[in-house]
């Protein structure tokens, strides 16, 4: 018997068993969606990280506190500190960058970059105007004239800070869109020069922000900037608050020349000798992508493992189905052994059974895994999302699954007696 023979022979036996045909494919299926559809879910999630936090561009990098990486799951200095090769002082370690250091750095870093020294201020501030007012959820940040820049944003309308605004610490700040649309409408000129209380004190608006969008649920446009020196004097009175350092170069080739001049010009202001390590960090503005990507893989991990799970069930629920099928045709198998069918015919019939099914599981289970990981990019506005990988692993998994599902009971009814299978009951 040709192959083709026996693929459509094992095709027409598959559709004649549509109920117990449909519980297998459709338990192949819901592995699979698990599988793809969560990793699905994980590339949008990947792209959104990338567009949030890589808005600085490559040519940027940060300059801040190292217990800032340790907060946000380890930092090789410190390790590297705890192994030994060079220790820093006590007196040197742990200590926050000043608001004197910062500027120390701005003033005297010699090279053709945009600077920007930052200072977060607190993230339960209550803006109002009149009658109106927001949930305690809006973050108040504290920057100079290169923040709106260095940190991604865009001017709608308005100015940004002055020199004068930074020094004297005036109450001035800058709005995002969420606020601006809350109290003002959609025009973003209609907030310019108004006056709005936050947390009951008075500032007057001197610009609003273009929306950034929103990251998981976390909104970048739920935010007010002000000076870092008026985030001093209201929003984080903390001595121990650490500054952190934006630097932007015009080109990404600058970038490593630019880091190893600011750590030369850095060094000195924070007190180092020659033989004791960076108590600072810096990181490359893909950093914060990358660390956050690094976590997906936990996700990835789960999927993988919930798909395997229920793959499993399916390999042994498709082996018994198949199992079944077996003992219902001895008859079958037996007349066909007696007309001359081979041994080799009869295995690759079943085999092609048990493939067939698995692989229509896999077809049901990607379309539908696809489907919801892309309601969750719509969730967070990002482009559809078509793993390739994955889609090609499930593929790759249902078929070996099928495989292995079938190939016991394949080889069981091949090694059938004809004449005990002709006479069985």
């Amino acid at each position: 018997m040709k192959i083709i023979d026996t693929f459509l022979l094992a095709f027409r036996t598959v559709r004649a068993n549509k109920l117990r045909t449909g519980i297998t494919v459709a338990i192949i299926a819901f592995g699979i969606m698990a599988l793809v559809g969560i990793n699905t879910a994980i590339e949008a999630m990947k792209q959104k990280f990338t567009e949030s936090f890589s808005s600085m561009g490559a040519n940027g990098f940060t300059i801040h506190y190292k217990q800032f990486n340790v907060q946000f799951g380890g930092n090789n200095d410190v390790k590297k500190e705890k192994k030994g090769a060079r220790k820093a002082k006590k007196s040197n370690t742990g200590k926050p960058i000043t608001k004197m250091q910062a500027e120390e750095f701005k003033n005297s870093f010699d090279y053709p970059a945009k600077i920007s020294l930052n200072l977060p201020g607190t993230r339960d501030a209550v803006v109002s105007l009149g009658d109106k007012k927001t949930n305690p959820t809006v973050r108040i940040n504290g920057g100079d004239e290169n923040f709106i820049d260095l940190n991604g944003y865009t001017l709608a309308a308005g100015r940004e800070f002055s020199n004068l605004d930074i020094q004297s610490a005036r109450n001035v700040c800058i709005i995002g869109s969420d606020i601006a649309k809350k109290f003002f409408g959609n025009n973003p000129e209609n907030p310019l020069e108004k006056i709005i209380k936050i947390n009951n004190i008075p500032y007057r608006v001197i610009g609003t922000l273009a929306s950034k969008g929103s990251t998981l649920g976390f909104s970048w446009d739920n935010v007010i900037l002000t000076t870092y020196n008026n985030v001093r004097r209201f929003f984080n009175t903390n001595e121990n608050a650490s500054f952190t350092i934006l630097v932007k170069v015009p080109d990404i080739k600058e970038v490593d020349g630019a880091i190893s001049e600011s750590e030369g010009v850095f060094r000195p202001i924070r007190k180092l000798a020659i033989t004791e390590d960076n108590n600072f960090a810096i990181d490359k503005s893909d950093f914060f992508v990358d660390l956050l990507l690094s976590q997906l893989r936990y996700i990835t991990g789960a999927a993988v493992g919930i798909g395997s799970i229920t793959l499993l069930g399916a390999a042994i629920g498709l082996m018994n189905i198949m199992l079944v099928s077996v003992n219902e045709r001895t008859k079958e198998i037996g007349l066909i052994k007696a007309i001359g069918g081979k041994q080799k015919s009869i295995r690759r019939q079943f085999l092609y059974e048990a493939i067939s099914i698995s692989l229509m599981g896999a077809i049901f289970g990607i379309a539908l895994g696809v489907i919801l990981g892309n309601v969750f990019s719509i969730v967070l506005s990002t482009g559809f999302v078509l793993p390739i990988d994955w889609l090609l692993y499930g593929i790759a998994i249902c078929f070996i699954t099928g495989l292995l599902a079938g190939l016991y009971p394949a080889f069981k009814a091949g090694s059938l007696n004809p004449i005990e299978a002709l006479r069985y009951e």
